[in-house]
């Protein structure tokens, strides 16, 4: 019975894995996924506990040091007795103590390291939401790269369908004298030539969906595919905001902008602390010791107790010459905080610049799709012209096969406009502040 239950049980679970190996995945999906599986990822997520650990050590710094110690020490060698004379002596010496220590005061330094580390968590979780926008971007662009190769070559095999019956048109035709058989044979050197289109269509797929199965993590390539629905173009209502604005929501919400004035803070405070050495430090300390000897006429507990002594008080170091090295720290300090101040302003013109870019782009990409779409219409039309005066033998199949071969290049080139649209806006967006997780087709 168990043997039945465990083969069940691992039945079940293999047919479970198999299921969701071979689910249809969404951008969504694939966008979450992504995140919780991404290496870099993984990695800040591992840098926020290390400075929770530092953050422990600075708070540790507050409190006082307790420290204990204990010994037993043994001397053995002839001495010389004025009434014996020499003698082999052995002496069995314990001791003991508590030392205590704590900083009263040291120019702020330990409140401004404690400080700093709360500023560096912030810091890394910008840096870890940067790294979340950035892998949205390459998982959303290989996302519709798949798509794009799927749709090319569903209009590959369709145009191979009308190739295929237009190779028995033609033979019908050149059957009955109306067409030569040069016609027939430039129909079946295209029905071949789009056998070796469609080959490379399909690699080109195969090729795009291990790329975006390689960014998810995902090992199982053969069953791994993308949702098969009726990807539109999304609203692009993000464009009738103008650039400034995008700009102007990105200069307040971006994680690049966040990290350069999260380091700003950071080299500031870096500056104090290090001034910090400039301050005369205040610290206590408390003793307690005590020892006793073995071989002798007192109890080892009486001696402990008689022999025992305490002494506490305050220390005050004044710092006066230390070879400049005080001095130079604040200067490297302040040198650094020029550099953050500098690397905040060349963030914020990268930014700029990419937002004027990808707000050019989605336009330009807007007016290219709309071109293909009326360029699609014009060839469908020419096409089907075209092909009524074929079927006629009023054109031949060279002539025909051009406008054939245009009207495919309008429907790769409407694909091409298409996807790149969507992209460009699913850029936009991100910079307008949509959360990477909310990112949809």
């Amino acid at each position: 019975m168990k043997k039945l239950l465990l083969t069940s049980i691992v039945c079940l679970s293999f047919a479970f894995a198999k299921a969701q190996s071979q689910k249809n995945w969404t951008l969504q999906e694939c966008v979450q996924h992504a995140i919780d599986n991404n290496i870099s990822i993984q990695n800040g997520a591992l840098d926020i506990e290390t400075n929770e650990v530092n953050q422990r050590g600075a708070l540790g710094d507050f409190l006082p040091s307790l420290n204990l110690s204990a010994g037993r020490n043994v001397s053995q060698g002839f001495q010389f007795n004025p009434v014996s004379g020499f003698e082999n002596n052995k002496r069995t010496n314990l001791s003991a103590s508590a030392n205590i220590g704590i900083t009263l005061f040291d120019g702020l330094r330990n409140f401004r390291q404690y400080e700093r580390t709360k500023m560096e968590s912030e810091s890394i979780k910008y840096q870890i939401q940067n790294l979340k926008d950035n892998v949205a971007l390459n998982v959303a662009n290989s996302y519709l790269n798949v798509l794009f190769n799927r749709e090319n070559l569903d209009v590959l095999l369709k145009q191979h369908e009308v190739t295929n019956a237009q190779i028995k048109q033609t033979q019908d035709l050149v059957d009955a004298g109306s067409l030569p058989r040069g016609d027939l044979l430039e129909v079946q050197a295209t029905y071949e030539t789009e056998n070796q289109q469609i080959a490379d269509a399909e690699n080109s797929l195969r090729i795009s969906k291990l790329n975006l199965a390689q960014l998810l993590m995902l090992t199982d390539y053969e069953n791994f595919d993308v949702a098969d629905l009726d990807y539109l173009v999304p609203d692009a209502g993000i464009l009738d905001n103008n650039v400034n604005s995008v700009v102007n929501t990105a200069f307040d919400n971006r994680s690049e902008l966040k990290i350069a004035e999260q380091n700003i803070k950071l080299s500031e405070q870096d500056v104090r602390i290090a001034r910090s050495g400039y301050s005369p430090t205040v610290s206590g300390f408390f003793n307690y010791n005590t020892a006793a000897q073995e071989d002798t006429a007192l109890d080892i507990t009486d001696q402990l107790y008689l022999l025992d002594g305490i002494s506490y008080g305050i220390r005050l170091n004044v710092p006066v010459f230390n070879g400049f090295t005080t001095r130079n720290n604040v200067q490297r300090a302040k040198i650094n905080l020029d550099r953050a101040k500098i690397a905040e302003d060349q963030a914020k013109i990268d930014l700029e610049n990419l937002i004027y870019r990808a707000y050019t782009d989605a336009e330009g990409s807007r007016v290219a799709y709309n071109a293909a779409q009326k360029t699609l219409e014009a060839r469908q039309t020419a096409f089907e012209y075209s092909q009524e005066r074929y079927n006629v033998g009023l054109l031949n199949a060279f002539d025909f096969e051009q406008s054939r071969q245009q009207l495919v290049a309008a429907e790769n080139q409407l694909l091409q406009s298409k996807y790149q649209y969507i992209f460009n806006l699913k850029v936009l967006e991100l910079y307008f502040g949509v959360p990477v997780t909310e990112l949809k087709l």
